[in-house]
């Protein structure tokens, strides 16, 4: 089967437009026709040089689409159903897996932009191309293990159902599984991008107060009063003391959603003594960060590192997509424009520029 994908070369910070070569789904795999594909900061993390990956690469991570052929052994899902992908594939054998935490799961090879058997089902030209994270979203159809493929009700759009796999449940998630955040508690959020803008949304669902968000752009701190966000800030040197007056001595819960060093390690003075600070945005590979370790200590603070949200995708994609057509999760409006493959460039640059709350490729 011939697909047109966004490929990425090594050395280059564009994607091109290329037929790519699918192959048929083989033993636990799943042929999927996306639907949409999210464009993610993660995905710009490869083409600014910023993570090394296998190339060429198809990239994207964020997907949804309908299963159209499934492999020898495959039983979760069958042709016609609806599906969210996981970009971090489940092994389901290793110690993590079963004891439920999929999200550190030690047998699956998604890192490596391959299959359970270390192959990838993408050419071109009849040479090999990498999945992103074996997800490889932003194609015409992808294949991938039958784990990461999670069936979730056909009323979910595909655009909404794209972002449910990557941002949002990582935006709930760090919310609900790894803050475990309680209605009345407060948080600030630095970074209203898709994932900030999806941690409010799960600081909303949660009923935490007050709210707080922190961004450069105002188009994006409007986004946040309306998914929920109490007060908006545009950050400077008296950030933590803005903080400080409304919550009255520092938040409870502090959320880095952009990856920076510097925002990182502003962190620790924005909450108060016994807060936690959680590190949800990705900083490029080798960028330490520092700390006054001894004041950490002394004032009982948290920090706390999260991957995925602590997100199982079989249990977690079908609850976000029930609280989505519950009227209770509002993806929809994280959605800031619907764009054909061809315009991913584009989409890149503006996230580059800091505009869009997310971009979403509708096939």
């Amino acid at each position: 089967m011939r697909a047109q994908a966004a490929v990425h070369f090594e050395g280059s910070s564009e994607l091109q437009i290329r037929e790519i070569e699918v192959a048929e789904p083989g033993p636990g795999t799943v042929l999927v026709k996306l639907g949409a594909s999210g464009v993610c900061g993660s995905d710009r993390h490869v083409l600014d040089g910023d993570w090394q990956l296998p190339s060429p690469t198809v990239m994207g991570h964020e997907g949804a689409g309908e299963v159209v052929a499934i492999g020898e052994g495959v039983i979760d899902v069958e042709p016609g159903d609806h599906v969210i992908l996981s970009w971090f594939y489940p092994c389901r054998r290793c110690t993590a897996c079963l004891s439920g935490r999929a999200y550190v799961c030690t047998g699956s090879r998604s890192e490596e932009c391959v299959l359970p058997d270390g192959t990838t089902p993408l050419a071109l030209d009849g040479e090999p191309v990498y999945p992103y994270l074996t997800a490889g979203t932003m194609s015409e159809y992808a294949v991938v293990p039958e784990s990461a493929a999670i069936k979730v009700p056909k009323e979910v759009p595909y655009d909404v159902a794209s972002l449910i796999g990557c941002s949002i449940a990582t935006g709930v998630g760090t919310v609900v599984n790894d803050a475990e955040v309680d209605a009345g508690e407060s948080a600030v959020v630095v970074g209203a991008g898709g994932v900030g803008l999806s941690i409010i949304m799960g600081l909303q669902l949660v009923g935490a107060n007050p709210i707080i968000a922190v961004d450069l752009n105002e188009d994006k701190l409007s986004a946040a009063r309306e998914l929920g966000a109490t007060h908006t800030i545009v950050p400077g040197p008296d950030l933590a003391a803005q903080v400080a007056e409304i919550t009255g001595g520092g938040a409870e819960y502090a959320f880095e959603a952009i990856g920076r060093v510097q925002t990182i390690e502003s962190l620790p003075g924005l909450i108060a003594p016994g807060g936690t600070a959680i590190i949800v945005g990705l900083p490029p590979a080798d960028a330490p960060v520092s700390f006054d370790a001894l004041a950490l200590a002394e004032t009982g603070k948290r920090l706390l590192g999260t991957n995925y949200g602590s997100t199982v995708p079989g249990r977690d994609f079908p609850k976000l997509a029930a609280l989505y057509l519950a009227g209770r999760l509002p993806v929809d409006k994280l959605i800031s424009e619907r764009i054909q493959l061809s315009e991913v460039n584009e989409a890149f640059d503006a996230m580059r520029r800091g505009e869009r709350a997310r971009s979403v490729i509708v096939f």
